[in-house]
Parts: C-alpha cells; sequence; structure tokens
C-alpha cells in the first residue's frame, strides 16, 4: 500500500489536498490506521488521483469530478466524455466573457489616462527625522515585489500629504504602511515610486539622529544626510490606491509575544506544502485572545492560513516586543499593527486550505 505522502508524490496531489479530498468522499483512502490516523492507499487508486489532479488542475467543480471518477471506475466512458464536453464549454464560455469584460477594462483605462494629472510636482524639498524615516522603511521593505511582471510594485510608495509622508510596500500577498512626519511641504499631494535598490541606498543613510533633505524633481528623487546623498530615478508607473486597501479594524484582536510567537511558528505545525508552494501557518483566536497554531484536524471555522515566511517576515518588521494581530474572516487578511503606532501595520492576505 502506499502511504499518503508517497501518493502525494506521484500523484501531482499535496497532502492538505488528499485530506481534503478524504473528508469529501472524492478519493478516500483504502486503510486509515484507527490510532494514529495515517491514511494509506491501495496501488490501484493511484490512477484516480492522477486523474483526479489532471481535472482540478482544469478547474473542474467538485461535484463533476465524482461524477467523472465514478464513470471512470465503471468504464462509463460515454459519461465521462459528456462531462467534460460540458465542462470545456462552460471554460470556453468563461473565456469569451472574461476576454469581454477585459475589452471594457481597457476602454475604461485608457479613457481614465486622458484624463489623469500626474500627482508629481516639478520640484518638492521638504526636510524628514531621520529615525522617524528609517523606521518607516525599515516598516515596509520587506513586502516589496521581486516579480518582473509587476514593476510597478518594485518600490516603495513615498506618498506626501502635508506634514506626513507615508511609505507602502506590497507584492499583492502583502501590504505594508508606515507613516513618518515631514517639514516644509505645503503642496498639493505628491506621489513617487522609489526602486527598492535606492530605498536601501536611502536606508543606510539614515544612521543618525538630524534631520536629512528630501528632494523631488521631476523623475528624480534625493536623499541628503549631511555630506552624504543617494539619488536616482523614480519609477515611472502608476502605483495601486493603496487608501482603498486598507483594512477594517479586525472583530478578533490578539496581544502576541513576538519572541515566543516566532519560536511557536517556527517549531510548531505547518501545513505541508506543494511542490513549490510555500508552507503555511493556520492560525485561530482562542476564548482567552490568545493565539494557536492549528493541527492538522482542526477544523475551527474561524482558523486562518497565512504563508509562514511572510508571516515571519512580517513580525521581523514590526520592531516591537509585542505586536497586536487582527482577524476578521478567514477569507480576509491578517492585520498585525504596533500597539503603540497604529499608522504603522502590515496585512497578510490568507490561503485557502482546499488548496
Amino acid at each position: 500500500m502506499r502511504s499518503i505522502g508517497e501518493m502525494a508524490r506521484d500523484s501531482g496531489l499535496g497532502v492538505s489536498a488528499l485530506r481534503f479530498y478524504d473528508r469529501a468522499g472524492v478519493l478516500v483512502p483504502a486503510w486509515v490506521d484507527p490510532v494514529s490516523g495515517y491514511r494509506w492507499y491501495e496501488p490501484e487508486q493511484l490512477e484516480d488521483a492522477r486523474l483526479l489532479a489532471r481535472l482540478r488542475r482544469a478547474g473542474m467543480p467538485l461535484a463533476d469530478i465524482r461524477l467523472v471518477l465514478a464513470g471512470w471506475s465503471g468504464a462509463d466512458t460515454e459519461l465521462v466524455r459528456e462531462l467534460l464536453r460540458a465542462h470545456l464549454r462552460r471554460l470556453e464560455q468563461g473565456l469569451s466573457d472574461a476576454r469581454s469584460e477585459f475589452s471594457a477594462l481597457r476602454a475604461l483605462l485608457d479613457q481614465r489616462e486622458n484624463v489623469m494629472t500626474s500627482l508629481r510636482t516639478d520640484t518638492v524639498r521638504l526636510s524628514v527625522a531621520a529615525p522617524e524615516l528609517a523606521a518607516a522603511l525599515d516598516a515596509v521593505r520587506f513586502a516589496a515585489s521581486t516579480d518582473p511582471e509587476l514593476p510597478m510594485l518594485a518600490g516603495v510608495l513615498f506618498d506626501i500629504e502635508g506634514d506626513h509622508l507615508h511609505a507602502v510596500a506590497t507584492d499583492r500577498y502583502r501590504m505594508a504602511v508606515a507613516r513618518a512626519g515631514v517639514g516644509g511641504h505645503e503642496g498639493s499631494r505628491v506621489q513617487v515610486i522609489v526602486p527598492t535598490a535606492l530605498v536601501d541606498a536611502m536606508r543606510a543613510l539614515l544612521d543618525g539622529e538630524a534631520p536629512v533633505l528630501l528632494s523631488l524633481d521631476g523623475d528624480h528623487v534625493t536623499l541628503e544626510a549631511g555630506d552624504r546623498q543617494a539619488a536616482g530615478r523614480c519609477l515611472d508607473h502608476d502605483f495601486p490606491d493603496y487608501r482603498r486597501l486598507l483594512p477594517r479594524a479586525g472583530e478578533r484582536r490578539a496581544v502576541v509575544e513576538v519572541a515566543a510567537f516566532r519560536q511557536a511558528l517556527e517549531t510548531g505545525p505547518v501545513r505541508s506544502a506543494e511542490a513549490g508552494a510555500a508552507d503555511l501557518s493556520v492560525l485561530r483566536v482562542a476564548d482567552g485572545g490568545s493565539v494557536v497554531l492549528c493541527a492538522d484536524g482542526d477544523d475551527d471555522p474561524d482558523r486562518v492560513a497565512v504563508n509562514r515566511e511572510f508571516l515571519l517576515a512580517a513580525l521581523a518588521a514590526g520592531a516591537r516586543d509585542r505586536l497586536v494581530l487582527e482577524f476578521a474572516a478567514p477569507t480576509a487578511p491578517i492585520v498585525i499593527r504596533r500597539p503603540d503606532d497604529e499608522d504603522a501595520f502590515s496585512m497578510l492576505m490568507p490561503v485557502r486550505l482546499e488548496d
């Protein structure tokens, strides 16, 4: 018989997916150890598992997958063919509908670009307290994207309005926002995207207590710290409107001791990821307000799964002995805040456990 790990390796289905399909009654193991709960499969079930993996990648609904597997094992080839044809028709119709929507969206974008005015101004010079800017960059740098397909996210947004500079970074799966006070800016709102390499060069200059000078001149940005400076060209892209993504207050809040929580994450249970995917930590808030790491078999409806590496990076960027975790729903982002600074926070998108 095949262990669940061997079945996962040979079929293309992850261990967590095999557990899910067992609970759903789609691919039930031949035998389950009554003591350990470990699943074992007959060699003949490998073909069904590989078929299931293909149907899953094709996006077939679970109800139809059940019928296909039943028809496959019963040699009812006509039923299987009809189910495949019906699903293909749905995919083709969905693609046609998506093309129509994207065509309309492109037209709206063209119209929007024609009427938009740049938020940048010709020249802006302002002063920033070095420790504040350093803390803001440290709080968001980890969330900047490295995806070459998303060049508009390959940096940190400097959003300057009134007497504040908001630093923002996101890679779609996480977002971090922090704030620093500025002086000398009396104009309208200004936004520039500073490339990550230049952000790192700026951060290296912020080792003192004296204010630094930040200058924006067209598409160039310069940071002066005494007789040292870091300068370069801003990214020529429009950053997403992050204000529309700001989180609402979570229904459940928990204060965590960062050192102990990091150790629990590093040594505690994780969901085994499929090949090429990240390990997941599954969290829930206990009745007493503490955060609990869920083991396999914990089916609490309010549990939330997140990328463990992302969570550890967010805890480090929080730069506090204690942090506040906010949970709204299993499908809503986890928000990580500093107890003494509500303007510095990060958000982590949840991961669907069924996947």
